[in-house]
């Protein structure tokens, strides 16, 4: 069964939206273990806008089940995971300040770079995957990272899902096909939802994790994070 890993970061921005501590994102995330997820996701940026650093550290003693932190990895943010050591660090290549993730790593031309990062991760006992767009020559580039995962960034899948183009989802099966024969783990993000995981889970070999945030806190909205979870999970098997 593919792992759900719930990305928490619209709790928080819902949270400082007010001040406070409501709602209280250590709750949610006791909770939706509690629901069954299997993995809390955050992806922490330098403006503290969503998730804040202090959000990293004390999630560390309530998550369970996996921890995963996302993010560019500058000076601050390598302290932060390596201060935390969760379960793994997603890499990520977003821009100070942008919205959200738009693309996913060259690791041709950020080979050496990644290496070095990846290298100091593995040392401290975590578990590293790297964001990447469904490019074969970007899977093969991964592998020489020394990663032992990648994720998919699968925008471009849910765009094209979305329009009724079944076939968006090429791509990503023809990468994931590549990933399993360098023995790369996959994991996949951004913009997969209740409409169109299972499609998603069903036709890429080998998917281990999914971690899923705006959507799944949008449709929790109407339908209810409990329910919300298990429908995932329901999906996933």
């Amino acid at each position: 069964m593919t792992k759900l890993s719930v990305n928490i970061n619209k709790i928080a921005t819902l949270r400082n939206a007010r001040g406070g501590n409501v709602p209280d994102l250590l709750k949610v995330a006791t909770d939706i273990q509690n629901f069954g997820g299997q993995g809390i996701t955050i992806h922490p940026r330098p403006d503290e806008r969503h998730i804040r650093y202090q959000d990293a550290r004390d999630l560390k003693a309530i998550v369970h089940t996996e921890y995963n932190i996302e993010g560019n990895p500058q000076h601050n943010f390598i302290d932060l995971v390596l201060e935390c050591k969760p379960t793994q660090v997603t890499l990520v290549p977003d821009a100070i300040g942008a919205i959200t993730s738009s693309a996913g790593w060259d690791t041709l031309k950020n080979q050496s770079y990644l290496s070095e990062v990846i290298r100091e991760f593995q040392r401290n006992g975590i578990r590293t995957s790297i964001f990447v767009d469904p490019v074969l020559e970007m899977i093969e580039g991964a592998k020489k990272t020394g990663t032992e995962r990648i994720e998919l960034y699968t925008e471009a899948f849910a765009h094209e899902y979305d329009l009724g183009n079944k076939n968006g989802i090429d791509p990503y099966v023809k990468a994931a096909e590549l990933a399993n024969e360098l023995g790369l783990g996959i994991n996949a993000g951004h913009d997969l939802s209740l409409d169109n995981i299972q499609f998603f889970k069903q036709n890429i070999p080998g998917l281990l994790e999914v971690s899923i945030g705006h959507a799944l806190i949008s449709e929790a909205l109407y339908l209810g994070l409990d329910n919300v979870v298990n429908m995932y999970l329901q999906k996933l098997k």
